[in-house]
């Protein structure tokens, strides 16, 4: 892999890897280990689902969890996406955090199956219950309904400030090229594996 192998948009060279990935049959592409810490730097690590990409990368969680405790904290994250296939890769994205607009998280909230919404209704994420029945049974009450997404559920944006791509080579001589923002641009970096 050569600089100029890759998009000088990093996130459209992002939707050029994802695709190959979903093309060659990865299982779930858009898995994404997202890493937070809290104020006092204390960190936690969790995979999560890329669910949209534009100028930055979106997931979506209940705003109570423990990652989202983090980023109100501290708004900065980094997630890493890894593929086996076609080709053994990752991409590590680092930058800002920023809530999504309400009509974002209304319009994913919809897309997902009712018993889905259902589930992220009665459950309050990273709270302690007591018993798995208890969770069960709040998910029951609910009974065949379609909830309105609740506020306290919603998407999160993460803006890059770096994104490095990194494709194994033999014998441990990977290719690791890293974007660093600047101003409205990148600059372009290779790093030694």
């Amino acid at each position: 892999m050569d600089v100029t192998d890759l998009d000088r948009d990093p996130l459209r060279q992002l939707d050029e890897w994802f695709e190959a990935a979903r093309a060659a049959g990865d299982p779930m592409p858009e898995a994404m280990c997202l890493a937070t810490a809290s104020r006092d730097g204390e960190p936690s690590a969790r995979y999560v689902l890329m669910r949209g990409r534009d100028e930055g990368v979106v997931f979506f969680t209940d705003y109570g969890s423990e990652k989202a405790r983090d980023i109100e904290q501290n708004p900065k994250a980094a997630v890493v996406l890894h593929w086996y296939v076609p080709v053994h890769r990752q991409v590590r994205i680092s930058g800002t955090v920023l809530k999504t607009t309400a009509e974002e998280s209304d319009r994913y909230w919809l897309s997902r199956p009712a018993a889905s919404r259902r589930s992220a209704v009665a459950s309050y994420q990273s709270s302690v219950v007591a018993t798995r029945d208890e969770l069960e049974a709040a998910v029951a009450a609910l009974g065949d309904s379609e909830p309105e997404r609740p506020g306290r559920w919603g998407g999160y944006r993460i803006i890059p400030a770096v994104v490095e791509f990194w494709e194994e080579q033999p014998f441990r001589l990977h290719d690791r090229i890293r974007f660093l923002r600047e101003g409205v641009g990148w600059r372009v970096e290779r790093l030694a594996p």
